[in-house]
């Protein structure tokens, strides 16, 4: 049988990883330009630090453990026997592969608060796992690149952050994306209209993020199932579109508390981004954003491309308490995140990478021999210490087959040293993009204008 990597996990081949290193790059220039510090957390958590932060369905795709060696030996076998499967696991495993990344920054922060200074601006660019249906752009390994603030609530952090989503997503070539806002308070405040207690918000919440996988008639008929009275009519007017506006909330929701602080928020953000401070890319207000998870407390954000099929490709919020949970008091959070993988995926879609085959500094040097290779050596070392990416034909070979190889493999330049070459001293440089090629004399070259004719 041929060997094969895990459902859920991806190999990537040289041009592949090329493509996302080129967006890595792009995402670590921009965070740098908006004041982040990068950090590492270990891909291994405890079970303490992850449970209970993700809600009921987040908590069951954490991928556990086992433990090893005697701990083995503590397995709680009674609870197995009384099919209390939960505590079952809970005996057999005490750690957990990390389900994001901003669970363990909580975990970070509070470990490391006298080392830090508050405000703290932070990204990371580390894999994440997730035991969840493998699907296209959905894996169960994959890279998150997020970009956090904790220890301030200032709403500049919300503003610098969907700048930040505006300015990275134009410098990648992504031409008409969505950027979606809402606020927790107000998903909050429609909850308690539609008689929702504080107990069964996040219950409405989990069913609204739904909306788009399973239908506005599912959703309904799951939240009538754990609340006997709903409004159909207004449920429909509300959440059957995302057209739905502040103004119209405004008469349904005002008496609600809470429900004027998250609309004042937004509407900041929608003034500061009219006409002069305007993104690029479309900022809309959308009812039906919830994103599911139970940490965020104050705006939330998402952003989609045009052909929506593979979901969001980027997302996050604010979460004021997140930190608190990890007994450190007083401290708000706001982050977000980008795909890299689905973004990986539009861009290959809509052919927004540049040719990064074509490396002006990329030279193979011919092989001869040995022989000749000894005397090109220094050359190759000093053009490497400067910067040049420089490769040896690996065997020796027919200069055709070699030039043949270098026309493959898209290089820029190839070195020659044959035998009259040796003998004077010399090296011919043919440029294979323009088939210009000149010889140089090996005393004087400058490795700064090796390539100048």
């Amino acid at each position: 049988m041929m060997p094969s990597n895990l459902k859920g996990t991806k190999d990537f081949l040289p041009e592949e990883f090329s493509k996302r290193n080129y967006v890595v790059d792009v995402l670590k220039k921009n965070f740098k330009a908006y004041g982040f510090e990068e950090i590492s957390t270990p891909s291994l958590e405890k079970n303490t630090t992850l449970l209970g932060k993700y809600g009921d369905e987040g908590d069951r795709l954490i991928f556990k453990v086992l433990n090893s060696g005697d701990k083995i030996k503590k397995a709680d076998l009674e609870s197995f026997q009384k099919k209390d499967f939960s505590k079952f696991i809970s005996s057999l495993s005490n750690k957990g592969l990390r389900y994001d990344l901003t669970v363990p920054l909580a975990r970070f922060v509070t470990q490391h608060q006298n080392d830090i200074t508050f405000p703290f601006k932070r990204f990371q660019i580390q894999n994440v796992w997730r035991a969840d249906r493998p699907q296209r752009g959905r894996f169960q390994e994959f890279i998150q690149c997020d970009v956090d603030v904790v220890g301030n609530k200032s709403i500049i952090q919300e503003i610098e952050l969907l700048d930040l989503y505006d300015s990275v997503f134009n410098e990648l070539g992504f031409k008409d994306l969505t950027i979606k806002i809402n606020h927790r308070l107000i998903l909050i405040s429609v909850a308690k209209y539609f008689g929702f207690n504080h107990k069964s918000t996040n219950d409405f919440i989990t069913i609204i993020d739904k909306i788009e996988k399973i239908g506005i008639e599912n959703a309904y008929n799951e939240l009538c199932s754990r609340k006997k009275v709903l409004s159909k009519k207004i449920f429909y007017d509300l959440f059957d579109n995302d057209t739905t506006s502040l103004e119209k909330l405004e008469p349904i929701l005002k008496n609600i508390e809470n429900f004027q602080k998250g609309s004042d928020e937004i509407k900041q953000i929608f003034d500061f981004f009219s006409n002069k401070n305007s993104l690029k890319n479309k900022l809309v207000f959308d009812l039906r954003l919830a994103r599911g998870l139970n940490y965020y407390t104050g705006l939330i954000v998402e952003v989609k491309s045009k052909n929506n099929n593979i979901g969001s490709i980027g997302g996050g919020g604010r979460y004021d308490n997140l930190v608190s949970l990890s007994k450190f008091k007083n401290t708000s959070g706001i982050g977000i995140s980008f795909g890299l993988d689905r973004i990986c995926i539009e861009m290959e879609k809509e052919n927004l990478f540049p040719d990064l085959s074509q490396k002006n500094n990329n030279i193979l040097i011919v092989n001869f021999g040995i022989q000749y290779l000894l005397k090109l050596y220094p050359l190759i070392s000093s053009l490497r210490k400067h910067n040049f990416n420089v490769n040896i034909y690996q065997e020796e070979n027919k200069l055709k087959k070699q030039l043949s190889y270098a026309n493959k493999h898209s290089f820029t330049y190839v070195l020659i040293m044959g035998e009259n070459e040796l003998k004077n001293n010399k090296i011919v440089i043919k440029n294979m993009k323009t088939g210009v090629q000149f010889s140089k004399g090996l005393v004087d070259i400058n490795i700064r204008n090796i390539f100048d004719l």
